[in-house]
Protein backbone atom coordinates (compact mmCIF):
# COMPACT_ATOMS: atom_id res chain seq x y z
CA UNK A 1 0.00 0.00 0.00
CA UNK A 2 1.62 3.11 -1.04
CA UNK A 3 1.01 6.32 1.27
CA UNK A 4 -0.04 10.00 -0.08
CA UNK A 5 2.82 12.20 0.44
CA UNK A 6 3.08 15.98 0.25
CA UNK A 7 4.91 17.81 -2.32
CA UNK A 8 8.73 17.57 -1.83
CA UNK A 9 11.23 19.84 -3.85
CA UNK A 10 11.64 17.51 -6.28
CA UNK A 11 8.43 14.95 -6.82
CA UNK A 12 10.64 12.16 -8.09
CA UNK A 13 11.96 12.02 -4.49
CA UNK A 14 8.76 10.76 -3.26
CA UNK A 15 9.01 7.59 -5.05
CA UNK A 16 12.41 6.52 -4.17
CA UNK A 17 12.44 3.20 -3.34
CA UNK A 18 9.30 2.54 -5.30
CA UNK A 19 10.84 0.28 -7.92
CA UNK A 20 11.88 0.67 -11.54
CA UNK A 21 8.72 1.13 -12.84
CA UNK A 22 7.92 3.98 -15.33
CA UNK A 23 6.78 7.01 -14.42
CA UNK A 24 3.70 9.15 -15.43
CA UNK A 25 3.66 12.56 -14.27
CA UNK A 26 -0.03 13.88 -14.91
CA UNK A 27 -2.24 16.77 -14.18
CA UNK A 28 -6.10 17.68 -13.35
CA UNK A 29 -7.74 20.42 -14.46
CA UNK A 30 -11.70 21.53 -14.49
CA UNK A 31 -14.03 24.24 -13.31
CA UNK A 32 -15.46 24.04 -9.92
CA UNK A 33 -17.82 21.59 -8.89
CA UNK A 34 -16.92 19.27 -11.61
CA UNK A 35 -16.02 16.73 -9.01
CA UNK A 36 -12.09 16.82 -9.47
CA UNK A 37 -11.16 16.49 -6.17
CA UNK A 38 -13.54 13.52 -5.49
CA UNK A 39 -12.18 11.82 -8.75
CA UNK A 40 -8.75 11.85 -7.61
CA UNK A 41 -10.07 10.92 -4.38
CA UNK A 42 -11.39 7.92 -5.84
CA UNK A 43 -8.64 6.70 -7.82
CA UNK A 44 -6.13 6.83 -4.79
CA UNK A 45 -8.89 4.97 -3.18
CA UNK A 46 -9.99 2.40 -5.19
CA UNK A 47 -5.82 1.57 -6.35
CA UNK A 48 -5.09 1.20 -2.13
CA UNK A 49 -3.06 4.34 -2.09
CA UNK A 50 -4.16 5.66 1.13
CA UNK A 51 -3.20 4.83 4.46
CA UNK A 52 -5.89 3.45 7.19
CA UNK A 53 -5.02 5.92 9.31
CA UNK A 54 -5.79 8.33 6.69
CA UNK A 55 -8.88 7.10 5.42
CA UNK A 56 -9.95 6.60 9.33
CA UNK A 57 -9.56 11.01 9.15
CA UNK A 58 -11.26 11.58 6.04
CA UNK A 59 -14.38 9.49 7.50
CA UNK A 60 -14.26 11.30 10.65
CA UNK A 61 -14.40 14.45 9.03
CA UNK A 62 -16.92 13.19 6.42
CA UNK A 63 -18.93 12.09 9.35
CA UNK A 64 -18.80 15.73 11.38
CA UNK A 65 -20.05 17.37 7.42
CA UNK A 66 -22.78 15.45 7.61
CA UNK A 67 -22.03 12.86 5.04
CA UNK A 68 -23.25 9.04 5.27
CA UNK A 69 -19.58 7.68 4.24
CA UNK A 70 -16.37 9.17 3.61
CA UNK A 71 -16.02 11.85 1.25
CA UNK A 72 -12.91 11.22 -1.06
CA UNK A 73 -12.53 14.85 -1.97
CA UNK A 74 -11.06 15.25 1.61
CA UNK A 75 -8.21 13.23 0.66
CA UNK A 76 -6.61 15.98 -2.00
CA UNK A 77 -8.52 19.02 -0.37
CA UNK A 78 -6.03 19.04 2.24
CA UNK A 79 -5.59 23.00 2.92
CA UNK A 80 -7.98 24.40 5.69
CA UNK A 81 -9.60 26.54 3.54
CA UNK A 82 -10.38 24.41 0.83
CA UNK A 83 -11.82 21.97 3.50
CA UNK A 84 -13.83 24.98 5.00
CA UNK A 85 -14.88 25.69 1.26
CA UNK A 86 -15.13 22.69 -0.08
CA UNK A 87 -12.80 23.74 -3.00
CA UNK A 88 -8.89 23.52 -4.36
CA UNK A 89 -7.09 26.37 -4.67
CA UNK A 90 -3.96 25.04 -4.74
CA UNK A 91 -1.57 22.82 -6.14
CA UNK A 92 -1.04 19.75 -4.77
CA UNK A 93 1.52 16.74 -5.41
CA UNK A 94 -0.07 13.45 -4.88
CA UNK A 95 2.34 9.85 -5.56
CA UNK A 96 1.12 6.20 -5.95
CA UNK A 97 2.25 3.26 -7.41
CA UNK A 98 0.86 0.35 -9.60
CA UNK A 99 2.71 -2.53 -10.18
CA UNK A 100 2.82 -1.69 -13.48
CA UNK A 101 3.87 2.07 -12.89
CA UNK A 102 4.85 5.24 -10.46
CA UNK A 103 2.46 8.27 -11.17
CA UNK A 104 3.31 12.02 -9.62
CA UNK A 105 -0.17 13.47 -9.94
CA UNK A 106 -0.56 17.51 -9.99
CA UNK A 107 -4.43 17.90 -8.45
CA UNK A 108 -4.61 21.75 -9.96
CA UNK A 109 -7.11 24.38 -8.88
CA UNK A 110 -10.72 24.76 -11.06
CA UNK A 111 -11.49 28.49 -10.05
CA UNK A 112 -10.55 30.70 -13.40
CA UNK A 113 -8.38 33.26 -11.34
CA UNK A 114 -6.77 30.00 -10.21
CA UNK A 115 -5.71 29.15 -14.09
CA UNK A 116 -1.96 30.50 -13.18
CA UNK A 117 -2.14 27.66 -10.78
CA UNK A 118 -2.68 24.91 -13.28
CA UNK A 119 -0.59 26.18 -15.30
CA UNK A 120 2.28 25.09 -12.81
CA UNK A 121 0.90 21.76 -12.35
CA UNK A 122 0.27 21.07 -15.88
CA UNK A 123 4.07 22.18 -16.80
CA UNK A 124 6.10 19.06 -16.38
CA UNK A 125 2.80 16.86 -16.99
CA UNK A 126 2.67 14.39 -20.03
CA UNK A 127 -1.10 14.12 -19.69
CA UNK A 128 -3.90 16.12 -18.70
CA UNK A 129 -7.13 14.80 -17.71
CA UNK A 130 -9.61 17.89 -17.79
CA UNK A 131 -12.86 17.06 -16.37
CA UNK A 132 -16.46 18.15 -17.49
CA UNK A 133 -19.73 17.77 -15.39
CA UNK A 134 -21.95 15.94 -17.99
CA UNK A 135 -24.79 18.21 -17.23
CA UNK A 136 -22.90 21.44 -18.37
CA UNK A 137 -20.84 20.16 -20.73
CA UNK A 138 -17.25 21.95 -22.63
CA UNK A 139 -17.44 25.39 -20.78
CA UNK A 140 -15.35 28.06 -21.41
CA UNK A 141 -13.11 26.86 -18.67
CA UNK A 142 -12.90 23.72 -20.09
CA UNK A 143 -11.34 25.40 -23.27
CA UNK A 144 -9.01 27.19 -20.59
CA UNK A 145 -7.41 24.52 -19.68
CA UNK A 146 -7.11 23.16 -22.69
CA UNK A 147 -5.33 25.40 -24.43
CA UNK A 148 -3.07 25.84 -21.47
CA UNK A 149 -2.04 22.10 -21.83
CA UNK A 150 -1.64 22.92 -25.47
CA UNK A 151 0.48 25.47 -24.99
CA UNK A 152 3.02 24.00 -22.21
CA UNK A 153 3.32 20.89 -25.17
CA UNK A 154 1.47 18.38 -23.12
CA UNK A 155 0.91 15.45 -25.47
CA UNK A 156 -1.98 13.52 -24.21
CA UNK A 157 -5.78 14.65 -23.08
CA UNK A 158 -8.09 12.67 -21.71
CA UNK A 159 -11.59 14.08 -21.02
CA UNK A 160 -13.20 12.98 -18.06
CA UNK A 161 -16.55 13.33 -18.36
CA UNK A 162 -17.89 12.82 -14.83
CA UNK A 163 -21.17 12.80 -12.66
CA UNK A 164 -22.52 10.35 -15.49
CA UNK A 165 -25.24 8.64 -12.80
CA UNK A 166 -26.80 12.38 -12.99
CA UNK A 167 -27.54 12.58 -16.46
CA UNK A 168 -28.96 8.70 -16.02
CA UNK A 169 -25.50 7.11 -17.86
CA UNK A 170 -26.88 8.22 -21.52
CA UNK A 171 -24.93 7.52 -24.33
CA UNK A 172 -26.08 10.28 -26.12
CA UNK A 173 -25.42 13.05 -23.74
CA UNK A 174 -21.77 11.29 -23.25
CA UNK A 175 -20.88 11.47 -27.19
CA UNK A 176 -22.33 15.01 -27.42
CA UNK A 177 -19.32 16.20 -25.20
CA UNK A 178 -16.86 13.94 -26.87
CA UNK A 179 -17.58 15.72 -30.36
CA UNK A 180 -17.73 19.27 -28.79
CA UNK A 181 -14.31 18.89 -27.29
CA UNK A 182 -13.03 17.02 -30.26
CA UNK A 183 -13.23 20.33 -32.07
CA UNK A 184 -11.64 21.89 -29.33
CA UNK A 185 -8.71 20.12 -29.28
CA UNK A 186 -8.61 19.90 -33.14
CA UNK A 187 -8.11 23.81 -33.05
CA UNK A 188 -5.29 23.43 -30.37
CA UNK A 189 -3.49 20.96 -32.41
CA UNK A 190 -3.90 18.05 -30.25
CA UNK A 191 -4.73 14.69 -31.86
CA UNK A 192 -4.08 12.51 -28.92
CA UNK A 193 -7.76 12.80 -26.77
CA UNK A 194 -9.26 10.04 -25.37
CA UNK A 195 -13.21 10.03 -23.73
CA UNK A 196 -14.17 8.73 -20.88
CA UNK A 197 -17.37 8.29 -18.87
CA UNK A 198 -17.26 8.40 -14.99
CA UNK A 199 -18.86 8.53 -11.94
CA UNK A 200 -16.52 9.48 -9.50
CA UNK A 201 -19.03 9.73 -6.37
CA UNK A 202 -19.69 5.67 -7.23
CA UNK A 203 -16.41 4.67 -8.78
CA UNK A 204 -17.74 3.94 -12.61
CA UNK A 205 -15.15 3.37 -14.83
CA UNK A 206 -12.35 4.83 -12.90
CA UNK A 207 -10.43 1.77 -11.35
CA UNK A 208 -13.34 -0.83 -12.16
CA UNK A 209 -15.51 -0.91 -15.60
CA UNK A 210 -19.20 0.34 -14.73
CA UNK A 211 -22.21 -2.29 -15.72
CA UNK A 212 -24.15 1.13 -16.23
CA UNK A 213 -21.92 1.71 -19.44
CA UNK A 214 -22.42 -1.61 -21.38
CA UNK A 215 -22.55 1.05 -24.30
CA UNK A 216 -19.14 2.14 -23.84
CA UNK A 217 -15.81 -0.22 -25.10
CA UNK A 218 -13.17 2.01 -24.27
CA UNK A 219 -10.36 1.65 -20.86
CA UNK A 220 -10.99 2.37 -17.62
CA UNK A 221 -9.43 5.81 -16.76
CA UNK A 222 -6.44 3.86 -14.42
CA UNK A 223 -6.39 1.34 -18.06
CA UNK A 224 -5.59 4.51 -19.31
CA UNK A 225 -3.00 5.88 -17.64
CA UNK A 226 -1.51 2.72 -17.29
CA UNK A 227 -1.40 2.48 -21.22
CA UNK A 228 -0.64 6.22 -22.50
CA UNK A 229 3.07 6.34 -23.61
CA UNK A 230 5.80 8.00 -21.41
CA UNK A 231 8.87 9.45 -21.58
CA UNK A 232 10.86 10.78 -24.55
CA UNK A 233 14.10 8.82 -26.18
CA UNK A 234 16.99 10.92 -25.00
CA UNK A 235 18.83 9.46 -28.48
CA UNK A 236 16.23 11.32 -30.39
CA UNK A 237 16.86 14.47 -29.31
CA UNK A 238 19.93 17.25 -29.13
CA UNK A 239 22.30 17.24 -26.40
CA UNK A 240 21.42 19.99 -23.38
CA UNK A 241 23.29 20.84 -19.60
CA UNK A 242 22.78 23.65 -18.21
CA UNK A 243 25.71 23.99 -15.58
CA UNK A 244 24.45 24.24 -12.23
CA UNK A 245 27.70 24.26 -10.23
CA UNK A 246 31.28 24.43 -10.89
CA UNK A 247 33.55 22.04 -9.17
CA UNK A 248 36.74 23.38 -8.69
CA UNK A 249 40.16 21.48 -8.00
CA UNK A 250 41.58 21.71 -4.30
CA UNK A 251 44.98 21.23 -5.16
CA UNK A 252 47.04 22.12 -8.43
CA UNK A 253 48.46 18.65 -8.97
CA UNK A 254 44.20 18.07 -9.75
CA UNK A 255 43.35 21.19 -11.87
CA UNK A 256 42.11 19.09 -14.49
CA UNK A 257 39.71 17.69 -12.46
CA UNK A 258 37.46 20.89 -12.76
CA UNK A 259 34.05 19.46 -13.17
CA UNK A 260 30.67 21.35 -14.38
CA UNK A 261 27.30 19.50 -12.36
CA UNK A 262 24.10 19.82 -13.41
CA UNK A 263 21.08 17.41 -14.87
CA UNK A 264 21.18 16.44 -18.47
CA UNK A 265 18.04 18.29 -19.94
CA UNK A 266 18.02 16.81 -23.06
CA UNK A 267 19.80 14.15 -24.98
CA UNK A 268 22.84 11.65 -24.55
CA UNK A 269 26.27 13.03 -23.61
CA UNK A 270 29.32 10.30 -24.08
CA UNK A 271 33.03 10.94 -23.39
CA UNK A 272 34.77 11.93 -26.56
CA UNK A 273 31.72 13.96 -27.72
CA UNK A 274 32.42 17.36 -29.36
CA UNK A 275 30.82 20.24 -27.50
CA UNK A 276 29.78 23.89 -27.30
CA UNK A 277 29.81 26.08 -24.35
CA UNK A 278 27.06 28.47 -24.84
CA UNK A 279 26.65 31.48 -24.91
CA UNK A 280 30.43 31.77 -25.99
CA UNK A 281 30.54 29.80 -28.48
CA UNK A 282 33.97 27.89 -27.31
CA UNK A 283 34.06 24.28 -28.61
CA UNK A 284 35.45 21.66 -26.92
CA UNK A 285 35.58 17.91 -25.80
CA UNK A 286 33.67 15.93 -23.28
CA UNK A 287 36.77 14.20 -21.24
CA UNK A 288 34.89 12.58 -18.26
CA UNK A 289 31.59 12.00 -16.83
CA UNK A 290 31.14 11.25 -13.39
CA UNK A 291 28.12 10.13 -11.55
CA UNK A 292 26.85 9.29 -8.08
CA UNK A 293 28.74 6.20 -7.92
CA UNK A 294 31.80 6.73 -10.39
CA UNK A 295 32.98 7.22 -13.60
CA UNK A 296 29.89 6.62 -17.02
CA UNK A 297 30.66 6.17 -20.21
CA UNK A 298 27.57 8.46 -21.02
CA UNK A 299 24.96 10.42 -19.58
CA UNK A 300 21.62 10.48 -20.60
CA UNK A 301 18.42 12.91 -19.77
CA UNK A 302 17.50 13.30 -16.84
CA UNK A 303 20.38 12.03 -15.25
CA UNK A 304 22.31 14.66 -12.79
CA UNK A 305 26.36 14.54 -13.42
CA UNK A 306 29.37 16.31 -13.23
CA UNK A 307 31.18 16.70 -16.93
CA UNK A 308 35.14 17.00 -17.12
CA UNK A 309 35.85 18.94 -20.58
CA UNK A 310 39.37 18.42 -22.34
CA UNK A 311 40.04 22.09 -23.02
CA UNK A 312 40.48 24.77 -20.04
CA UNK A 313 37.26 26.98 -20.91
CA UNK A 314 35.71 29.44 -19.07
CA UNK A 315 32.49 27.81 -17.80
CA UNK A 316 30.30 29.39 -15.20
CA UNK A 317 26.94 28.59 -13.68
CA UNK A 318 24.10 29.74 -15.99
CA UNK A 319 25.89 28.22 -18.98
CA UNK A 320 24.87 25.95 -21.54
CA UNK A 321 26.79 22.66 -22.72
CA UNK A 322 25.69 21.54 -26.46
CA UNK A 323 25.84 19.27 -28.88
CA UNK A 324 28.46 20.86 -30.95
CA UNK A 325 26.41 20.13 -34.59
CA UNK A 326 23.11 21.24 -32.98
CA UNK A 327 23.08 23.95 -30.93
CA UNK A 328 20.93 26.60 -30.60
CA UNK A 329 22.10 29.85 -31.91
CA UNK A 330 22.74 32.64 -28.79
CA UNK A 331 20.21 35.88 -29.57
CA UNK A 332 19.75 38.70 -27.69
CA UNK A 333 16.04 39.19 -28.97
CA UNK A 334 13.48 36.50 -27.46
CA UNK A 335 9.66 35.42 -28.94
CA UNK A 336 7.75 33.61 -26.51
CA UNK A 337 3.86 32.71 -25.51
CA UNK A 338 3.57 33.57 -22.26
CA UNK A 339 0.91 32.64 -19.08
CA UNK A 340 0.60 35.76 -16.74
CA UNK A 341 0.53 34.13 -13.21
CA UNK A 342 0.80 37.63 -11.06
CA UNK A 343 -1.43 40.25 -10.30
CA UNK A 344 1.06 42.86 -11.82
CA UNK A 345 0.23 43.96 -15.42
CA UNK A 346 2.87 42.99 -18.41
CA UNK A 347 3.42 45.49 -20.15
CA UNK A 348 5.47 47.11 -23.56
CA UNK A 349 8.28 48.86 -22.00
CA UNK A 350 8.70 46.80 -18.75
CA UNK A 351 12.13 45.29 -17.53
CA UNK A 352 12.23 42.03 -16.13
CA UNK A 353 14.54 39.31 -15.58
CA UNK A 354 14.45 36.06 -17.87
CA UNK A 355 15.18 32.73 -15.76
CA UNK A 356 16.15 30.22 -18.76
CA UNK A 357 17.19 27.28 -17.11
CA UNK A 358 20.33 28.11 -14.61
CA UNK A 359 20.92 31.62 -16.22
CA UNK A 360 19.01 35.33 -15.18
CA UNK A 361 19.53 38.32 -17.45
CA UNK A 362 17.96 41.54 -17.45
CA UNK A 363 15.60 42.15 -20.47
CA UNK A 364 12.78 44.34 -21.58
CA UNK A 365 9.56 43.64 -22.66
CA UNK A 366 9.75 45.49 -26.33
CA UNK A 367 5.77 44.24 -27.50
CA UNK A 368 3.28 42.55 -26.24
CA UNK A 369 1.69 41.22 -30.23
CA UNK A 370 -1.58 38.97 -29.58
CA UNK A 371 -3.70 37.51 -26.89
CA UNK A 372 -5.36 34.30 -26.73
CA UNK A 373 -8.94 34.33 -27.35
CA UNK A 374 -10.33 31.66 -24.79
CA UNK A 375 -13.65 31.76 -26.96
CA UNK A 376 -12.77 31.16 -30.36
CA UNK A 377 -9.33 29.46 -29.32
CA UNK A 378 -7.68 31.86 -31.90
CA UNK A 379 -4.73 34.59 -31.15
CA UNK A 380 -5.88 38.05 -32.26
CA UNK A 381 -3.57 40.71 -32.74
CA UNK A 382 -2.77 43.00 -29.27
CA UNK A 383 -0.96 45.25 -27.89
CA UNK A 384 -2.08 46.52 -24.71
CA UNK A 385 -1.09 45.31 -21.12
CA UNK A 386 -1.79 41.47 -20.04
CA UNK A 387 -3.27 40.63 -16.89
CA UNK A 388 -3.60 37.47 -14.57
CA UNK A 389 -4.32 34.46 -16.24
CA UNK A 390 -3.70 35.85 -19.71
CA UNK A 391 -2.30 34.09 -22.47
CA UNK A 392 -0.27 36.15 -25.01
CA UNK A 393 2.83 36.72 -27.53
CA UNK A 394 5.14 38.98 -26.27
CA UNK A 395 8.83 40.47 -27.39
CA UNK A 396 12.06 40.53 -25.54
CA UNK A 397 15.30 42.34 -25.83
CA UNK A 398 17.99 40.32 -23.33
CA UNK A 399 21.09 42.21 -22.09
CA UNK A 400 22.41 39.16 -22.67
CA UNK A 401 22.33 36.63 -25.07
CA UNK A 402 20.55 33.69 -24.16
CA UNK A 403 20.25 29.90 -26.33
CA UNK A 404 16.86 29.19 -26.17
CA UNK A 405 15.18 26.38 -28.16
CA UNK A 406 11.87 26.66 -29.70
CA UNK A 407 9.77 25.02 -26.88
CA UNK A 408 7.84 22.73 -29.35
CA UNK A 409 11.10 20.87 -30.16
CA UNK A 410 12.35 20.85 -26.76
CA UNK A 411 10.39 21.61 -23.87
CA UNK A 412 13.01 22.16 -20.97
CA UNK A 413 15.31 24.52 -22.79
CA UNK A 414 12.67 26.27 -24.81
CA UNK A 415 10.74 27.26 -21.54
CA UNK A 416 11.70 30.29 -19.46
CA UNK A 417 10.31 32.77 -16.39
CA UNK A 418 9.93 36.07 -16.49
CA UNK A 419 10.63 37.91 -13.17
CA UNK A 420 10.50 40.81 -11.20
CA UNK A 421 13.63 42.62 -11.13
CA UNK A 422 12.46 44.00 -7.38
CA UNK A 423 11.00 41.29 -5.27
CA UNK A 424 12.06 38.63 -7.46
CA UNK A 425 8.33 37.29 -7.78
CA UNK A 426 7.39 35.34 -10.30
CA UNK A 427 5.60 37.51 -13.77
CA UNK A 428 4.59 34.71 -15.86
CA UNK A 429 5.66 31.60 -17.40
CA UNK A 430 7.21 31.48 -21.08
CA UNK A 431 7.58 29.26 -23.78
CA UNK A 432 10.10 30.43 -26.54
CA UNK A 433 8.53 30.38 -30.26
CA UNK A 434 11.67 32.20 -31.81
CA UNK A 435 15.09 33.33 -31.39
CA UNK A 436 16.64 35.39 -33.74
CA UNK A 437 19.77 37.43 -33.76
CA UNK A 438 19.59 41.12 -33.04
CA UNK A 439 19.37 43.37 -36.41
CA UNK A 440 20.61 46.55 -34.59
Amino acid sequence: MTAIHEATADPLLALQGSGPHELLRFATAGSVDDGKSTLVGRLLHDTKSVLADTLAAVERASLARGHDGADLALLTDGLRAEREQGITIDVAYRYFSTPTRSYVLADTPGHVEYTRNMVTGASTAELALVLVDARHGVVEQTRRHAAAAALLGVRHLALAVNKMDLVGFDQQVFTAIRVDFDSVARLLGVDDVVALPLSALRGDNVVDRSEHTPWYDGPTLLEHLEAVPVGEDPALEPFRFPVQYVIRPQTDEHHDHRGYAGRVAHGVVRVGDPVVVLPSGRSTVVAAIDGLDGPLDEAFAPQSVSIRLRDDVDVSRGDLLAAAEEAATPSPDLVGDVCVVSDRLLAAGDRVLVRHGTRTVRAKVVAVTSRLDLVSLESSAYSDALVVNDIGRLTLRLAEPLAVDAYSLLRRTGAFLLVDEQDGSTLAAGMAVVTRCSED
